[in-house]
C-alpha cells in the first residue's frame, strides 16, 4: 500500500497502513543485525520475568464484545492470571504485554480506581503487574511498572531519539541538535552537558575551569561516552507510580513512586524518584529538557526549561527556571531565575525577584524586589556575578555586573550604580546615598546579628533531608572557605587603616610598602583605637565608581574577624580529636609545616585546591572515566575533610599566635578562650533576637505583651534560643575530652 504524506509548514502526517501501525520504532539502518525493534525494550525489562502468552479465540471475543479493538490480536500477550473483564474500550496496536491484572482497586490519597485499561489506545508497551490505565488517549512506547495508575491522560508517548534530559547524541544526530545548558554566562561562554545524576561540584567543574581546554573536551567525552546512544530506547514509569490529568508527556523516564497530577507539558525529562524519596509534579508545570532529582517538589504553574534541580528542591507558583542549574535542599517560588548555578539550600520566594547569570554558592537567600543580574551592559549579553556562600541581597536591592562577594554579604536596599567587589565576609553594604558613598562594616553579623548567623547554619544543616547523597555539604558559616576570606579581610583592614593613618598625618605623598602598611595598622588597632576611630579608612578596588568606599567598625571588625577565626580553629581541632580518639600531642606532631588557605567551594562541598587540581589532572590524563568515578571522589575527599579542616584550622593558630608550635599548655588556654567565645556566642543569639521584644515600634501592632507572646512566643521559649543553649552544654562537655 502507497503512504501518502502530507506536508504543511513545518509539519508533516504520513498515511500509514493498519498493518503498520505501531511498528518501525526503530529505523531498520540502526537495528544490529537479525536484532528486531523491540531489542532494547526487552533489555530494559531488566530482572522481571513473565509467561507471557497469546490471548484465546474466546478472550479476543470478550475483548471485542466489551468495545476493545487491535490492529493485530496475536501481537498483544498477557500473563496469568488475567481477567480480561478488566479492559474496556481500548485500542491496541504493535506489541503489547500486559503482566498479571485482576479485578482490584488502587488507591492514592482520596484516589481510588480499579485496576485494568480502559478507553484508552495502547501503542507497543509494557504493563506491568495489577496497573490502572484510564482514559488515556494515546499510550505509547513505554514500559510502566507495577501497580501504577495513568489517568487521563492526552498524549504520553516516546521517540526512537529520546534522551531524558541529558544532554548527549543518538545514532545519526548531528551536534547541532545537543541540548546545552548556560549557566553563569547567558552568552553561552561557560556552557555545560546535563546528565542524569549531575551535582553542583560537576556543574562547578565544567562551568569554572574554561582555560582548561583538555579539560572541557575529556567532560563532554565522559558525558557522552556514558550514555548508550543506539536509538529505542522506551520510556519507563516506575513502580508505584500516580500520573493523573496531564495533556502532554514525551521522551520522560518516571521513577518508582513519583507523584504527576495536572501537568500541560513533560518533555525530554528524567524524573528521580523512589519510595523514600518521592518526587512530586504538580498543577499545570511546563517542563522541557531537564533533569529532576529525586525528593523534588514542582508544583502550580512552574515553567522549566533546559535545568538540572537538585534533591530535596522545590520549585514553585509560576517560577521561571531556565538555563540552571539548582543544588540541592533549595527552594525557588515565583520569581524569574535565568543561566544560573546555584549551590545548594539557596531560598528565593517572591514574585518580584529576578537572578540571572550568576554564580551562588549556596545557603543563599533573595528577597522581594531583589534584581540581581543586569547581564546587559551596552556592548553584549555577557555579564556575570558570582556570590560566596550566605548571600543575601535585601528588599530591592540590584546589582550591575560584574560583581563578586564574599561569603555571607549582606546588601540593604538600594541600586548599586556600579560593579561591586566585596572582599570583606559576613559583610553589611550600604548604598549611603545622603553621603553619596558606599559603606561596607566588616564582620556584621559576628558584632550585630549573632543569632542569624548562627540560625543560617542551623537551619541549612537541618532542611537537609536527602536519603540519597551524591555530594556532601557544608553548612557551618565558619570553615575553610571564609576562614581564607577572613584572613586576607585583615590584611586588607590593617593595611586600609595604615594608609588612612599615613594620609592624615603625612599627606600620603609617598606611601610605604604594603607591608609597612598592614604592620602601621595592625599597631593602630590594637594598641590605639581611638585614633583609628577618627581616622577615614577607606575600601579599596571595591566600586568601580570615583566615590569614597567608607569601612566602618574597623577596629570592632578586626577583632571580630580573629575571634571567629579562633573560635573556627580550636572546634574545629577539638571536634577532629573528639570524633576519632586522638590526643592532641599525637594529632600536633603531624601537621605539616606549611598548610595553604586555598579551598574551593565544589558546589557546597569545601575541598583544598590541590585536590581539585588533581582530580581535574586525573580527569585530563584519562585516569578517571566516568562521572561515578569523579563522583567516587568526592566521597573519598569527604572521608579526609575532618582532618583537612583540623590541619588547616592548626595553621590558623599558627596564623594568630605568630608561632609554628602551638604546646599543650597553650592548646589548654585556646580552649578556654573558645568556651569564652562559646559562651558569647549563646547571649549574643539571645540578645539579638531579644532586640525583636523590645522594639517599641514593633510593639504598635500588638493591644499587649500577651497578645505579642501569643502570636511571637516567648523569647525564652525561642526554639533556636534553646539550640544554641544546648550547643554550649555540648562544646563545653568536648573540650573537657580534648586537653593537652
Amino acid at each position: 500500500m502507497q503512504i501518502l504524506h502530507y506536508t504543511e509548514e513545518m509539519s508533516e502526517i504520513v498515511l500509514l497502513p493498519p498493518e503498520r501501525f505501531g511498528y518501525g520504532f526503530v529505523p531498520e539502518k540502526y537495528l544490529p543485525e537479525n536484532a528486531d525493534e523491540y531489542y532494547i525494550r526487552n533489555r530494559q525489562l531488566g530482572d522481571k520475568r513473565h509467561a507471557w502468552r497469546s490471548l484465546t479465540g474466546s478472550e479476543v471475543v470478550l475483548l471485542e464484545s466489551a468495545g476493545n479493538t487491535s490492529t493485530d490480536w496475536s501481537k498483544v500477550l498477557i500473563e496469568d492470571p488475567f481477567d480480561v473483564s478488566v479492559i474496556k474500550n481500548t485500542l491496541f496496536a504493535g506489541l503489547v504485554r500486559v503482566a498479571s491484572t485482576g479485578r482490584q482497586y488502587l488507591q492514592y490519597h482520596d484516589f481510588t480506581v480499579p485496576t485494568g485499561i480502559t478507553n484508552s489506545r495502547i501503542i507497543s508497551c509494557d504493563i506491568g503487574t495489577n496497573c490502572a490505565i484510564h482514559d488515556c488517549a494515546y499510550l505509547s512506547h513505554y514500559i510502566i511498572g507495577d501497580t501504577s495508575i495513568l489517568s487521563r491522560i492526552d498524549e504520553m508517548s516516546t521517540s526512537d531519539l529520546a534522551k531524558f534530559g541529558e544532554g548527549i547524541l543518538k545514532e545519526g544526530e548531528d551536534e547541532s541538535v545537543r541540548v546545552w545548558i548556560d549557566p553563569l554566562n547567558e552568552a553561552g561562554g561557560r556552557s555545560i552537558l546535563p546528565f542524569s545524576g549531575m551535582t553542583t561540584a560537576d556543574a562547578y567543574l565544567w562551568t569554572i575551569y574554561r582555560d582548561d581546554t583538555r579539560l572541557m573536551e575529556r567532560l563532554k567525552e565522559i558525558t557522552q561516552g556514558q550514555a548508550d546512544s543506539r536509538r529505542g530506547f522506551y520510556s519507563e514509569v516506575g513502580d508505584g507510580c500516580v500520573i493523573k490529568s496531564c495533556q502532554v508527556i514525551k521522551d520522560v523516564r518516571f521513577g518508582k513512586a513519583a507523584y504527576v497530577k495536572g501537568a500541560n507539558k513533560l518533555k525530554n525529562l528524567t524524573i528521580l524518584s523512589n519510595e523514600e524519596e518521592p518526587t512530586q509534579i504538580g498543577e499545570g508545570c511546563e517542563l522541557v529538557n531537564g533533569i529532576i532529582g529525586y525528593g523534588c517538589h514542582v508544583f502550580y504553574g512552574v515553567k522549566a526549561v533546559r535545568f538540572v534541580l537538585g534533591n530535596n528542591s522545590s520549585l514553585k507558583y509560576g517560577a521561571r527556571l531556565i538555563h540552571s542549574v539548582l543544588g540541592d535542599n533549595s527552594t525557588i517560588s515565583c520569581c524569574e531565575v535565568l543561566n544560573n548555578l546555584v549551590f545548594p539550600g539557596h531560598e528565593q520566594h517572591h514574585n518580584n525577584s529576578f537572578l540571572i547569570a550568576t554564580l551562588v554558592m549556596g545557603q543563599s537567600n533573595m528577597a522581594a524586589g531583589a534584581t540581581v543580574g543586569s547581564n546587559h551592559n551596552s556592548r553584549g549579553n555577557d555579564g556575570e556575578i558570582i556570590a560566596g556562600r550566605g548571600f543575601w541581597p535585601g528588599l530591592s536591592s540590584t546589582l550591575k555586573h560584574n560583581c563578586r562577594f564574599a561569603s555571607y554579604t549582606l546588601l540593604t536596599k538600594g541600586s548599586y550604580p556600579a560593579e561591586l567587589n566585596i572582599m570583606l565576609p559576613f559583610s553589611m553594604v550600604l548604598e549611603n546615598r545622603r553621603f553619596d558613598r558606599l559603606d561596607v562594616m566588616p564582620a556584621y553579623y559576628w558584632l550585630y546579628n549573632m543569632y542569624a548567623l548562627e540560625r543560617n547554619s542551623w537551619k541549612y544543616r537541618t532542611r537537609d533531608k536527602r536519603k540519597t547523597i551524591v555530594q556532601r555539604i557544608e553548612s557551618d558559616h565558619l570553615a575553610p572557605d571564609t576562614v581564607a576570606e577572613m584572613i586576607d579581610a585583615l590584611a586588607l583592614i590593617e593595611r586600609w587603616t595604615g594608609k588612612a593613618w599615613f594620609v592624615q598625618e603625612e599627606g600620603g605623598d609617598a606611601l610605604p610598602s604594603d607591608s609597612v602598611l598592614e604592620a602601621k595598622g595592625r599597631e593602630l588597632i590594637e594598641n590605639s583605637p581611638k585614633i583609628v576611630a577618627g581616622l577615614i579608612v577607606q575600601g579599596e578596588m571595591m566600586e568601580r565608581a570615583n566615590r569614597e568606599v567608607r569601612i566602618l567598625k574597623v577596629v570592632e571588625s578586626w577583632h571580630a574577624y580573629r575571634e571567629m577565626l579562633l573560635f573556627y580553629a580550636v572546634r574545629s581541632i577539638a571536634t577532629y580529636l573528639s570524633t576519632y580518639g586522638i590526643h592532641y600531642g599525637y594529632f600536633q606532631a603531624r601537621v605539616p609545616q606549611t598548610v595553604s588557605f586555598k579551598w574551593v567551594n565544589m558546589g557546597g562541598q569545601l575541598v583544598p585546591e590541590d585536590k581539585v587540581d588533581s582530580l581535574r589532572a586525573a580527569i585530563r590524563s584519562g585516569l578517571i572515566n566516568s562521572w561515578q568515578e569523579i563522583h567516587g571522589q568526592y566521597e573519598t575527599w569527604w572521608a579526609s575533610y575532618f582532618g583537612d579542616r583540623a590541619e588547616n584550622a592548626y595553621a590558623v593558630l599558627r596564623y594568630l599566635t605568630g608561632k609554628a608550635e602551638i604546646s599543650g599548655e597553650a592548646w589548654n588556654a585556646l580552649l578556654d578562650e573558645a568556651l569564652k567565645i562559646r559562651l558569647n556566642i549563646e547571649e549574643q543569639v539571645y540578645i539579638s533576637k531579644k532586640k525583636d521584644y523590645t522594639n517599641e515600634f514593633r510593639e504598635i501592632t500588638y493591644r499587649n505583651e500577651a497578645e505579642r507572646d501569643a502570636v511571637l512566643g516567648r523569647v525564652e521559649d525561642n526554639a533556636f534560643i534553646k539550640t544554641a543553649k544546648v550547643e554550649t552544654a555540648a562544646f563545653n562537655d568536648m573540650i573537657k575530652k580534648v586537653r593537652a
